[in-house]
């Protein structure tokens, strides 16, 4: 996958177009990605029982398909498409309108 935890990431598209933050979970399978800030959902989570769990309305994020997001290149600032490049000590990853390496 082009983008890793940790990466900062900007929203292309949906209801969080223009919003950036950093990627924390990765889902390969599913081609999904957990970003913080983005993609905020209530889950109302009632008491169990005497099990310590958090009550009320919880707010979290919710994965975004990996499509909707964009990596934010560290060089230009801007939200860029990768590429790959093969270099001695193996394969990077590189931004596509500087032309800099990414990792």
């Amino acid at each position: 996958m082009k983008i890793k935890k940790g990466d900062m990431v900007q929203v292309i598209s949906g209801d969080d177009k223009g919003l950036r933050g950093e990627v924390h979970v990765v889902m390969p399978r599913e081609q999904r990605v957990v970003v913080s800030g983005v993609n905020l959902i209530k889950k109302h989570q009632r008491r169990t029982g005497n099990v310590r769990t958090q009550t009320g309305i919880i707010e979290r994020e919710a994965p975004i398909h990996i499509s909707n997001v964009a990596l934010v290149c560290p060089h230009c600032n801007e939200a860029v498409r990768v590429g790959y490049e093969k270099t001695p000590e193996g394969k990077v990853r590189v931004c596509r309108r500087c032309g800099e390496v990414i990792d």
